[in-house]
């Protein structure tokens, strides 16, 4: 029985991999906390939290020391999350609110580097 645990035990790669993947889904709990635990749920924080979630997705795959596995699951992921930014895209009130929240205005757009026409149409 006690060889069958240790047959069990985690390789040095298998222990890098899990702190990759630590490392990635760490974003994902903060932000699920953060809007969690929101007095109220705010528009105007969506759109950042999901550029900080890219940022953070974009800034890994490009990392050559990330696991095979670890960079197709964030590919996949930033696939979905930009499904999501769409749909932000399609509803006006993320964009008025934004426009409205007074942390942000649209120095928020012009930061975040988004063409002239983008912040127009916003």
């Amino acid at each position: 029985p006690e060889n069958e645990l240790c047959d069990l035990k985690l390789t040095k790669e298998e222990w890098d991999v899990a702190a990759q993947l630590h490392d990635v889904l760490k974003i994902l709990k903060d932000t699920t906390l953060h809007f969690s635990y929101a007095n109220a749920p705010n528009l105007a924080t969506v759109i950042p939290a999901i550029d900080k979630i890219n940022n953070v997705f974009t800034d890994t795959i490009w990392n050559i020391k990330i696991s095979t596995g670890i960079h197709s699951a964030i590919c996949l992921s930033k696939c979905k999350l930009n499904n999501y930014y769409s749909a932000t895209d399609a509803s006006n009130m993320y964009h008025i609110a934004m426009i409205l929240y007074p942390q942000h205005k649209l120095m928020y757009f012009q930061k975040a580097g988004w063409p002239v026409e983008w912040i127009n149409t916003a």
